[in-house]
């Protein structure tokens, strides 16, 4: 018996859009004077082919083959745009490939979208039995697992509410709670629990896992990187409809964060009005600098990393908070740094107007070695809200590598050292101490 739980074959997927032709008015409706009298034009158009709309093909999916076995845990991930949804829409039969074929060995469960199957003036009892039903289960099979989906969704009070009158959050909840409990041999989760909080995160990520482990299959698309390594065993990067990595989860995260990324060391805006943020700051540069001053984008681990943020401050009365943070190629966030702390400006004192630099030093034998990614975030330090005015994820990055010697951390250790982010040197003392003979007239 094969142990396979999907096949996808050369799988493609188009659609064709249509924009005006060069010179043809867009946005604005027409009076009904004005169609009558174009309307003999647009007949003689329509019989030469040419009704003044250009044509083109979009592949969201292009020559797509992969198989996936029983009980594995796939990690899809891309930039927005890259066929990720398309492609489980695909294997949902929600949409039909252009070219090739996908062959799914069991029953499938998704969940694309919040409430996927959901019907607004059902009662969430009645959409549990509906949405069951859809997904091919019988009905004293739905009953058996209703109050475990109930429990888990955690909406025991509004259960025979319509769920038109559910928020986002509990229409999410009780969305995955069908989807993951009605026992499908193939659980299809398209980027939806960002909508939960992070106690809900948590349960849909462990309930995933509970999955997996019963020798089911997921496909798990996200662009949480974090959630990405915990859960999956393996992990496919796309990238404008093709398969640009299939591998271990690690590696295929890291070829992720760095696409598209020059490891130049430094971002600079030279014209405020483009630069990124609002009315009340504008980030002028970004940079990694050694400890003389000078961009880099690489070190050794003895060496210390300098992180420089510039901004414009706009707007007078404003409370500033700079934050600049630190992730590894997993994207998980080694640690941030604000700078209210020691700033003249700090806690609740605004700043004026004027051009300013944040600086962040990372002293030596601190960081691990591997690639690194640089964020930041100028907010309001308010006591209520947090308005943001500029930030940026993985803007810049840069490597750190340890040379085997015996004047470094590593000396002659020459195995992994470990995930970890950081790599801190310690004072560390190792005392030969005299033996001491036991006392043999001790009672």
């Amino acid at each position: 018996m094969s142990d396979l739980a999907l096949r996808i074959d050369h799988l493609s997927k188009s659609y064709r859009i249509s924009h005006a032709q060069h010179g043809q008015k867009i946005g604005r409706y027409k009076t009904l004077r004005e169609d009558l009298l174009a309307l003999p034009r647009d007949l003689w158009s329509a019989i030469r082919g040419r009704n003044g709309t250009e044509h083109e093909t979009i592949w969201a999916l292009r020559d797509i083959s992969f198989e996936i076995k029983q009980g594995e845990v796939l990690g899809i991930i891309g930039r927005n745009g890259a066929g990720k949804s398309t492609l489980l829409k695909i294997l949902s039969r929600i949409t039909e490939p252009t070219e090739g074929r996908a062959e799914v060995y069991g029953r499938i469960g998704s969940l694309l979208e919040v409430g996927t199957g959901f019907h607004p003036e059902l009662t969430g009892r009645e959409n549990i039995f509906l949405n069951g039903a859809v997904l091919g289960m019988r009905r004293n099979e739905i009953a058996r697992k209703f109050d475990e989906i109930v429990a888990f969704a955690e909406v025991e009070k509004f259960i025979d509410t319509p769920v038109k009158f559910y928020s986002s959050g509990m229409y999410v909840r009780l969305a995955f709670a069908v989807a993951a409990h009605l026992e499908p041999e193939i659980l299809l989760v398209d980027e939806v629990l960002a909508v939960g909080d992070a106690a809900f995160q948590k349960k849909c990520l462990g309930r995933m896992g509970d999955v997996a482990k019963e020798g089911r299959t997921v496909l798990f698309v996200s662009h949480s990187m974090g959630s990405i390594q915990r859960l999956c065993n393996r992990a496919m990067l796309l990238n404008d409809g093709s398969v640009m990595m299939d591998g271990p989860v690690g590696k295929t995260i890291q070829e992720y964060l760095l696409m598209g990324m020059e490891r130049a060391g430094e971002r600079i805006w030279t014209d405020i009005d483009k630069a990124p943020g609002d009315d009340v700051v504008r980030v002028r540069a970004i940079r990694v600098t050694n400890q003389y001053g000078q961009v880099c984008s690489s070190f050794d681990v003895r060496d210390p990393v300098r992180i420089e943020l510039e901004y414009w401050v706009l707007s007078e009365g404003y409370p500033l908070l700079v934050q600049l943070i630190v992730s590894n190629a997993m994207g998980q966030r080694l640690f941030n740094v604000k700078d209210n702390l020691d700033s003249p400006w700090s806690m609740d004192i605004p700043r004026p107007t004027g051009l300013y630099r944040t600086v962040c030093e990372i002293p030596g034998d601190f960081l691990n070695e591997g690639e690194l990614f640089i964020s930041y975030g100028i907010d309001t330090l308010a006591p209520i809200q947090l308005p943001v005015h500029a930030t940026e994820w993985n803007i810049l990055s840069f490597s750190v590598s340890d040379r085997m010697d015996p004047g470094g951390v590593r000396g002659n250790f020459s195995f992994a050292w470990g995930l970890e982010g950081v790599r801190p040197r310690f004072h560390v003392t190792v005392e030969r101490k005299p033996l001491e003979e036991p006392d043999v007239n001790a009672d």
